[in-house]
């Protein structure tokens, strides 16, 4: 009896450790195809509260049509980002094209990201899985196009490797292709002239030219307001729109470096707009 119980006892003890096991283990990341978690604060700018429904292009649309469709749908996305962010609208206009195949490539249909940003250390939005550079790589995948290119500018201006770009005139498209390219966004020696040629066929500096509203070659763009977002100090601010920290804070009547996010703050002199 008392043999019996010890056995018993033996197979009980075994079963839990394989059970144990089986818990611990984790599936291989490449099966997956969509994990849903939260997605950070900027999936949702406070300033965009309407969902994009880009239009289609007409049946049989020949490829220029796909592309005039694409520009017509984003143009106005766009210019609002380069508004806010400094990144020229025509670089915006030419990435999305490229990297999303003009909105039908399959990365765009499946997880409305248009200019192939993967996940990156520290990305908790949602995701999909897709062959690139390596099979079933981890892409970003945003609920709207909107969001997708606010992710963008956002992928651009907080990542100290893209610094240089922001010392470029707004209206040098070319210097922004070839920067990009020597920043490391992609790894095609070809890129920056795939950019400068989409910009010059579709003639996309003209979004350029109506945000910075006729003004002078290096003038910044007519606007006068910035919203804080996370990730924001004075200092990066102040780089972004080539002010100093000491007029930035003078502009807004600033006592310290504390801001916070949704503030909005003034980017030039109100003498001067």
């Amino acid at each position: 009896m008392r043999n019996w119980s010890y056995l018993c006892l033996f197979v009980l003890f075994f079963a839990g450790c394989k059970s144990k096991q089986r818990v611990a283990e984790r599936p291989d990341p490449r099966n997956e195809q969509v994990v849903i978690s939260n997605r950070p604060s900027n999936d949702n700018p406070s300033n965009d509260s309407q969902v994009v429904k880009p239009k289609d292009p007409p049946p049989n649309a020949t490829y220029a049509q796909v592309v005039q469709t694409y520009i017509e749908n984003y143009k106005q996305i766009a210019m609002d980002e380069m508004q806010q962010y400094g990144i020229p609208a025509s670089i915006t206009l030419a990435q999305g094209i490229l990297e999303s195949g003009a909105g039908r490539g399959d990365l765009t249909r499946r997880a409305n990201n248009h200019f192939g940003i993967k996940c990156h250390r520290g990305w908790t939005g949602e995701r999909v899985y897709h062959d690139d550079d390596e099979l079933q790589e981890c892409f970003r995948k945003y609920k709207d196009p909107r969001t997708s290119f606010r992710d963008h500018s956002l992928f651009l201006t907080e990542r100290s490797r893209y610094r240089n770009l922001f010392s470029l005139r707004q209206n040098d498209y070319k210097g922004w292709a070839r920067g990009l390219k020597k920043a490391g966004y992609a790894t095609d020696p070809r890129y920056p002239n795939k950019l400068i040629a989409l910009i010059e066929k579709y003639d996309l500096d003209q979004y350029d030219r109506q945000v910075l509203k006729g003004k002078p070659k290096g003038d910044r763009p007519a606007v006068a307001t910035y919203t804080v977002v996370k990730g924001d100090t004075l200092y990066s601010i102040s780089r972004r729109f080539n002010i100093s920290v000491n007029d930035l804070k003078k502009y807004n009547g600033l006592r310290s470096n504390t801001i916070s996010i949704g503030q909005e703050l003034r980017v030039q002199d109100s003498n001067n707009r």
